[in-house]
């Protein structure tokens, strides 16, 4: 029995197979390096700047909001301020008001006492004493803005005038006030007393 041997491959048949493995090996790491770049082209990037401009539209129309709520919080408190200042002024007058208008009767006493005011010995200097005491109180008055309703000669104003007679007169216009009874007093806007008057019809 004949044993057939085969050759032995010698180093330079193995070469080409060796070429074609490094080759095969060379294309499939090609295309794996393709892949991973197509992987990174078509991975979208962190922070596109196509979305910019909405995010600024965003954060621009929300600081705008901020700034309008400012805006009116602020004019609301200032509103309060001036409506709570205003109260306070009213609440004041009206108080100051009524204190002071009860010394209006008092000042009419103590200028009655000096419609015929003595001029010599020792009434006069008690007469002066009456006048110092009146006008300290009318310069209580003053201080606090009470004021008299000029009505003597003016049309008749129901609003800080009060009749207390109509009478015909040739020398006055109809309408208007002849006489001052009593002296009205006003503070401000309000009338403490309406001033009592005689009427020309």
């Amino acid at each position: 029995m004949t044993v057939t041997k085969k050759p032995k491959r010698s180093d330079n048949d193995r070469e080409p197979e060796r070429e074609e493995l490094q080759e095969g090996d060379s294309a499939e790491a090609e295309g794996q390096e393709a892949e991973a770049a197509d992987e990174v082209v078509e991975a979208p990037a962190e922070g596109d700047e196509s979305t910019l401009p909405d995010e600024l539209e965003q954060v621009s129309a929300q600081a705008a909001e901020y700034l309008d709520g400012w805006q009116r919080a602020r004019a609301e408190l200032a509103n309060y301020k001036k409506r709570v200042e205003r109260d306070r002024q009213e609440a004041y007058q009206r108080a100051a008001g009524d204190i002071l208008s009860q010394f209006l009767d008092l000042i009419d006493d103590l200028e009655r006492a000096l419609e015929d005011r003595p001029t010599e010995g020792e009434a006069a200097v008690w007469a002066d004493g009456i006048e110092l005491i009146h006008r300290k109180f009318v310069a209580v008055l003053d201080s606090h803005g009470v004021e008299p309703i000029d009505a003597s000669g003016r049309p008749f104003d129901p609003t800080v005038h009060e009749a207390l007679t109509h009478e015909e007169r040739e020398d006055t216009q109809e309408g208007y006030v002849i006489d001052v009874v009593k002296q009205g007093y006003r503070m401000g806007d309000r009338v403490l007393r309406p001033a009592l008057v005689r009427v020309a019809k």
